[in-house]
């Protein structure tokens, strides 16, 4: 079960990541097949629920992308129902504090490393008998979510907690509790400068930075400054921009 993110990233190379808000798996099928080198279920803010979730992680399976999730809060129940039902990665939200941040790495890895308890229901059917979990805590992806002032005050300690790969960061929260309005590409020099500040701890630890993005033009911009985790909107606005531009096209518009 070797997660081609880590080897992405190993290579120095950014991960090119899709993100599911819509609760089918055909839209996830269908998803899968645009070359995306992971896919994100969203339950957090997107309308998926746990089985919506399970069926999306189904319909990825035959394709050469990478499953993760992005849970609805830091609650070690649901995130380990998530990581059984074969999520190669966790995206936790809300991450305020170091405490958040072992609790987070405490609920994705198994012991001696964390406390996830033992039950890979699906994600353990595949590959060779036993192999899920002699692998999992090296190749499951823990990534908690830089996305409001109190980690942007702890950001060193969060960082140096034990077992966290990646840190992602959400524009829309984090630029909200800034004081600017929600929005996803922000061009604003004081976020300018955090995201560099991000960046800057990350290399340092070798942890890595991925983040949220509208645009592939500016997601590029954000890949040349470092980020290596980089999301494009999500299926539904993707779903949206294409119907209505074929719709105008037709009208002549």
């Amino acid at each position: 079960m070797a997660n081609r993110i880590r080897a992405l990233w190993r290579e120095g190379q950014a991960a090119i990541n899709g993100w599911l808000a819509i609760p089918s798996g055909f839209a996830a099928e269908t998803m899968a097949q645009a070359g995306w080198d992971s896919l994100t279920v969203d339950l957090q803010h997107g309308v998926q629920d746990y089985l919506s979730a399970v069926a999306c992680f189904q319909a990825i399976q035959p394709h050469p992308v990478v499953p993760l999730a992005r849970a609805p809060w830091n609650e070690p129940g649901i995130i380990g129902k998530l990581l059984d039902a074969g999520a190669m990665g966790i995206i936790g939200p809300m991450i305020d504090s170091p405490a958040d941040a072992r609790a987070f790495v405490a609920a994705c890895r198994y012991p001696p490393l964390g406390r996830r308890s033992v039950g890979p229901i699906r994600a353990g059917i595949y590959g060779e008998p036993g192999g899920y979990l002699a692998t999992a805590n090296e190749e499951i992806l823990v990534i908690p979510m830089v996305e409001t002032r109190g980690a942007l005050e702890q950001l060193d300690a969060i960082l140096d907690t034990p077992g966290i790969d990646a840190v992602y960061v959400g524009p829309n929260d984090l630029g909200f509790a800034l004081g600017f309005p929600p929005r996803l590409d922000r061009e604003e020099p004081e976020m300018l400068r955090v995201y560099e500040r991000i960046l800057e701890a990350c290399g340092r630890r070798g942890v890595i930075a991925g983040l949220h993005n509208a645009e592939p033009a500016y997601a590029r911009r954000m890949i040349a400054m470092g980020f290596r985790l980089v999301t494009l909107q999500n299926d539904s606005t993707l779903l949206l921009k294409a119907a209505r531009a074929v719709v105008r096209a037709t009208r002549g518009e």
